[in-house]
């Protein structure tokens, strides 16, 4: 397993979208020097990191995910200057910063797409998955032709506006001579070129990256054992140069993700982990009806757990690319769900104003190829001022529309009210930072139930604590001879009865010590 820096065993991170979360120059688009002065509201929840989503030079068809310019902040965020006075600050409140980084596709606009397109031979010719011939699309992708001097088609990713990077494919097809192996030279320009620019942005201060499509550099890979070879070999690079860089992989398989020297790895809301049952799907297992089912959840983590050898396995409350928790949850089940991301292994990570139970907004027209998703990408609420205290522009100006509910949530509504979400998150995250039990790398033993409650025991060699989460309405009894000790923390009622015949309050949790 890759070494983990100590600060990751206590990291909880804070996902911000940039253009969502603070506005400081009136123009309707969250920037950088928003960021800084929301520092000390970070850290103050309890949050000692941060993943900001891609903040480089971009047209933004994809709220940019289509990077331009690497190596270049976006004007509408700042400058460079501006990043590396948000490392500063960081640092100098004891938290750290990851980057988004893009590694499997560029905008079309990028230099080395644009020299690519060129019919001569030049050092960006292989840059990109290319085709020998304008009628041939690359097997299992899309692809944009037609559109260059050059000849053949290139491989997308995603939109059309995004094309692939080449990092060669695992077993080239002998009779596709644009297959290249991964160790062409082209491949291997491209490779060198990603490790350009991470090392960049970590000799500027950030402390490593959240990896974008993790998994997908190396084609027609389907184990991922090129893709993994891949990662081993940057993470070589780390260790010689930048040994204390983080890095998490949007990959889902922890497996195959921290095999390749990935410290952590996301659950992710598609693919095989069925995260969603738990928190957004038709009924959620922590909806207080009772109806969910936990089961494929609890067995694909078991395994994936099983499998991680120590590698970090995070839950995110949410992200950019799905539905608000508050969408499928109401407040109350909200914080038996945080009780639930707050005590379970790996580095936890929140998404801007979920901790306030901030509302997927309806009805958005798509912003930045955000589509359904944009409703999940409006401004933070801070107060009850103009723009809920996230910019001085006229409303009609923002960037993406706001939620303008007269009861829209607000940090300046919940932050001194005991009883809401805000300070039951907060109460979480001190309580999780209070107990090595609850570390990030603390251990997890599974404690087979019935669908309802959750229960499993955290422990190290100097403590351990047992967790039931039971968010139906019902009393529901824990079996398999499980005993509670003292109640450390609890939300909506304690463990009742005694002896063979204890059972979990309706919609509640709890942290208790371990009975004998």
């Amino acid at each position: 397993m890759t070494t983990r820096p100590e600060w990751l065993n206590t990291a909880i991170f804070y996902e911000i979208y940039p253009q969502s979360f603070r506005d400081t120059n009136a123009d309707g688009i969250g920037d950088l020097n928003g960021i800084i002065e929301k520092l000390d509201y970070i850290k103050g929840l309890g949050c000692n990191a941060l993943w900001l989503n891609p903040c480089f030079k971009s047209p933004f068809y994809d709220a940019g995910y289509d990077v331009e310019d690497y190596l270049t902040v976006a004007p509408r965020y700042g400058t460079n200057e501006d990043l590396v006075r948000l490392f500063q600050e960081t640092h100098k409140r004891d938290m750290h910063v990851l980057l988004d980084l893009v590694p499997g596709h560029t905008s079309v606009n990028h230099k080395w797409f644009r020299e690519s397109m060129k019919a001569e031979k030049n050092e960006f010719t292989d840059r990109y998955v290319w085709t020998d011939s304008t009628w041939e699309e690359p097997d299992g992708m899309n692809a944009l032709k037609g559109v260059s001097e050059r000849v053949g088609a290139c491989g997308v990713n995603f939109f059309s506006h995004q094309p692939a990077l080449n990092y060669g494919y695992y077993k080239p097809n002998p009779e596709k001579k644009w297959q290249q192996s991964m160790d062409a030279p082209g491949p291997m320009a491209t490779r060198e070129a990603m490790k350009d620019v991470m090392r960049f942005w970590l000799s500027a201060g950030c402390d490593g990256f959240r990896v974008d499509m993790a998994h997908s550099l190396v084609k027609g890979d389907e184990e991922s054992k090129g893709t993994i070879k891949l990662w081993q070999d940057i993470r070589a690079f780390l260790d010689r140069e930048f040994p204390a860089a983080v890095m998490v992989s949007e990959w889902g398989e922890p497996d195959k993700s921290l095999a390749g020297g990935f410290h952590m790895d996301f659950l992710l809301h598609f693919g095989p982990s069925h995260y969603n049952d738990m928190f957004r799907c038709e009924e959620p297992w922590f909806a207080k009806r009772g109806k969910g089912d936990s089961a494929v959840f609890w067995k694909k983590y078991q395994e994936s757990y099983a499998k991680s050898c120590g590698g970090l396995i995070c839950i995110p409350s949410g992200n950019h690319d799905m539905d608000r928790l508050a969408r499928h949850l109401t407040p109350d089940e909200m914080k038996l769900a945080f009780a639930f991301l707050l005590t379970m292994p790996g580095a936890p990570f929140i998404y801007y104003g979920d901790e306030i139970g901030m509302r997927y907004v309806e009805g958005i027209p798509s912003v930045e190829g955000g589509y359904e998703r944009t409703g999940a990408r409006s401004p933070m609420q801070w107060d009850a001022s103009l723009n809920a205290g996230f910019s001085a522009a006229d409303p009609a100006k923002l960037y993406i529309r706001q939620d303008s509910a007269a009861d829209r949530p607000t940090v300046a509504a919940q932050i001194d009210d005991e009883k809401s979400l805000y300070s039951e998150v907060k109460r979480l995250i001190a309580f999780r930072q209070a107990h090595e039990a609850l570390r990030n790398d603390g251990e997890i033993e599974f404690i087979e139930t019935e669908n309802y409650p959750l229960v499993f025991v955290r422990k190290t060699a100097n403590e351990k604590l047992l967790v039931v989460i039971n968010p139906s309405d019902r009393k529901q009894p824990l079996g398999g001879g499980i005993t509670p000790g003292e109640a450390l923390y609890t939300i909506g009622g304690k463990i009742e009865g005694a002896a063979g015949g204890f059972a979990a309050a309706p919609c509640s949790a709890g942290i208790y010590s371990c009975g004998k």
